[in-house]
């Protein structure tokens, strides 16, 4: 066996969340350095193990009133959830450079299994730069996963109604991860 280790590199690994808003729009959501470990044997891939988190008290949508309400009770509640994590080890490949992974989700202290459309995007070798000093080289490689989850599956509920029926807030939230990742070397 030839277990490799990745390790995301939080300055080059994002998510962003879409969701419906006033019935009309798309509000986009993003949280940057995640943190991150992939562990798999090069030689049966399938056998993997990722751990992901994300600091949910870092959420972003570029408006501050509304950025906190986001991290109130009423959604990620992080006072008592400050982290969204992921924790992934069954792969199925649909494509050359196309997987599924399967893993469990972490929203407000409830765990639900998530599928993860994922496309590789290649491997390189790199220059690594860490205060001032090139320590390079070192492989990186690139990663998209997309999903789409229910925010009421995870107590993510708050909303409000509008004239005619409408609601403010859509149910389903639309999630995009991109992850850059360093092969650790021994």
């Amino acid at each position: 066996m030839s277990k490799e280790k990745w390790v995301f590199e939080p300055g080059h690994t994002a998510a962003e969340f879409s969701i419906r808003h006033m019935m009309v729009s798309n509000v986009r959501g993003h949280f940057k350095n995640i943190e991150g470990v992939v562990e798999y044997d090069s030689e049966r891939p399938t056998d993997i193990s990722v751990q992901a988190t994300i600091n949910a008290q870092e959420v972003w949508t570029g408006e501050n009133y509304r950025d906190n309400h986001l991290r109130s009770a009423d959604f990620f509640d992080v006072e008592n959830h400050p982290e969204v994590t992921f924790t992934g080890g069954r792969l199925k490949f649909v494509g050359q450079n196309d997987f599924q992974l399967i893993g469990d989700l972490t929203v407000r202290g409830i765990t639900r299994e998530v599928t993860l459309d994922v496309q590789f995007l290649g491997k390189w070798q790199t220059s690594f730069w860490e205060d001032g000093v090139d320590k390079g080289p070192i492989t990186r490689a690139g990663f998209v996963a997309k999903t789409q989850v229910n925010r009421h599956d995870f107590n993510v509920s708050w909303n409000d109604v509008m004239d005619k029926g409408g609601i403010v807030v859509g149910d389903m939230a639309h999630l995009t991860i991109d992850v850059e990742a360093l092969l650790m070397k021994g």
